[in-house]
């Protein structure tokens, strides 16, 4: 295990409205702020998403992941955080998905909808030193501390 110690920074409250994209969004954010490393809660609803539940086998390096479709209206309570990967801002997202009593679990990907209303608290991490990088063995931008 490998840790660093540091502060939170700016504290952004953004509200998505109806039809906002989801990621690129945070994204924008990201960018517009020059936030290079961040923490954030999602509240609210979601549609036309896709996650990731589990990787299919577990003995399989790289994972080959198994996706679940959100096609409907679904409740969302979410946690995330981005790190720069090379020249872009890199969000990795997991949550939990609900409609009536069928609810998922996983990590959001790809591109997703805001339905009706989505709130994002942002809370920049100052002080931190790290990056996303991509993973020999399992083909995958993993968050990597890097030495002050």
């Amino acid at each position: 295990m490998k840790y660093q110690v540091g502060e939170i920074g700016k504290v952004i409250l953004a509200h998505f409205e109806d039809g906002d994209e989801i990621i690129s969004n945070l994204n924008s954010i990201v960018r517009k702020e020059r936030i290079k490393g961040c923490i954030f809660y999602l509240l609210g609803g979601i549609t036309e998403g896709r996650i990731v539940v589990g990787p299919m086998n577990d003995d399989v390096r790289p994972p080959e992941p198994t996706w679940r479709e959100i096609v409907d209206s679904h409740e969302t309570l979410a946690i995330g955080t981005v790190f720069w990967h090379g020249g872009e801002p890199r969000v990795h997202i997991h949550g939990t998905y609900g409609k009536f009593d069928s609810v998922k679990t996983g990590c959001l990907r790809d591109e997703a909808r805001t339905f009706l209303v989505l709130e994002a608290v942002i809370l920049e991490l100052k002080g931190i030193n790290a990056v996303r990088e991509i993973d020999p063995d399992i083909q995958m931008a993993l968050l990597k501390l890097i030495d002050r």
